[in-house]
């Protein structure tokens, strides 16, 4: 099957061409950064009108780069949530309209499930059951992923997210937005001790996370030092010591609380080298095996789009023609792929 991919569920318009049979055969992203900058975030209704202007151009691009047309398409996948409302129908109504036009099938995929399988676009993607630590702008949770559509949440943020957390103590010591990578960046250049951190929630037992408190931590930290820049770059480096050690912590109770072997780490904060470090260090001391999606793969795209489509498209599962979006939905709520095979067979024996 070849499957067109959309993700327009915040900031950034993602198309994809997956084949199931060869793989991803091509893919385009656009940012809207610059627009929202000199708003110091995201505007929906801007972002909403972006995503109308890029879409229809990257379809077509990402269709010419992989050498086929329209009619060539055998299903259409699209964003339904969670996300912006207006952002998200962009997407939803493209993808519905074009699939209807072709008489072919659509889905409408869940964003974050799209994350959590972004890594099996890599050569040797792991295979369920697995942990899965998604963890954002957006989103931080621990999740047991016992097959495709089956999971059961282990723990999520009781507050702010830890992708969000990045943002915020960026933009409180005065650094470009998108905060979170230049925070990481100036991190690098921290002096190692000259700050430290709590690691939340680490001192009790449970898979829940809490970044509010360490937000304000920093906050304390900063406002009472001299702020200047060898200092912003020492507690960016203590806080981005204290947000990954408990990450790490955390997975590390999941997978021994699980007994599973294969911990999968998605979602944009998945491109933070130190969090890619210390689970490697923790894969060397503990023997599990730990899957990153290639960086470009971790934030919002639309191969993991077209990817997680492709899968429960050819499972039989599909939508009707109407239009819908969640933008909140919550994952627990998804139906395992197998079920949705075994739906579409008793369907056709009815």
């Amino acid at each position: 099957m070849r499957i067109l991919g959309i993700e327009t569920s915040c900031d950034e318009t993602g198309v994809a061409l997956y084949d199931t049979e060869t793989g991803l055969r091509a893919h385009a992203l656009y940012s809207q950064v610059a627009l929202h900058a000199q708003y110091g975030g995201v505007v929906p209704e801007l972002a909403s009108r972006d995503h109308v202007r890029k879409l229809l151009p990257l379809a077509r691009q990402v269709l010419a780069e992989a050498g086929l047309s329209v009619d060539d398409l055998d299903g259409v996948a699209y964003t339904a949530g969670p996300g912006l409302v207006g952002a998200l129908l962009v997407g939803a109504a493209t993808g519905r309209a074009l699939a209807w036009a072709l008489g072919k099938p659509a889905i409408g995929v869940h964003h974050m499930e799209g994350h959590l399988l972004a890594p099996l676009l890599e050569a040797d993607p792991p295979q369920p059951p697995f942990v899965a630590l998604l963890v954002s702008g957006g989103h931080s949770q621990l999740v047991d992923v016992r097959a495709i559509g089956d999971y059961a949440l282990l723990g999520e943020t009781l507050d702010d997210a830890a992708g969000e957390a990045f943002d915020k103590t960026a933009k409180m010591m005065g650094l470009p937005y998108p905060g979170g990578p230049h925070l990481a960046k100036l991190a690098a250049s921290g002096r190692d001790g000259a700050f430290r951190f709590s690691r939340p929630m680490t001192d009790r037992p449970g898979l829940d996370f809490s970044f509010s408190g360490l937000k304000t931590q920093v906050l304390l930290a900063w406002q009472q030092s001299d702020q200047g820049d060898q200092t912003r770059a020492d507690v960016a480096r203590a806080f981005e010591e204290a947000v990954i050690d408990t990450l790490v912590i955390k997975c590390e109770r999941a997978l021994q609380q699980t007994g599973r072997r294969t911990l999968v780490i998605a979602g944009g904060v998945g491109a933070n080298l130190r969090l890619r470090e210390q689970l490697a260090a923790l894969s060397r001391r503990s023997g599990v095996r730990v899957c990153f999606p290639r960086p470009i793969f971790c934030t919002d795209n639309g191969a993991m789009i077209a990817l997680a489509g492709a899968i429960r498209l050819q499972a039989g599962q599909h939508e009707d023609t109407a239009v819908r979006v969640m933008p909140r939905w919550d994952m627990a709520g998804l139906v395992p792929v197998r079920e949705a095979g075994r739906e579409r067979a008793g369907a056709k024996n009815e």
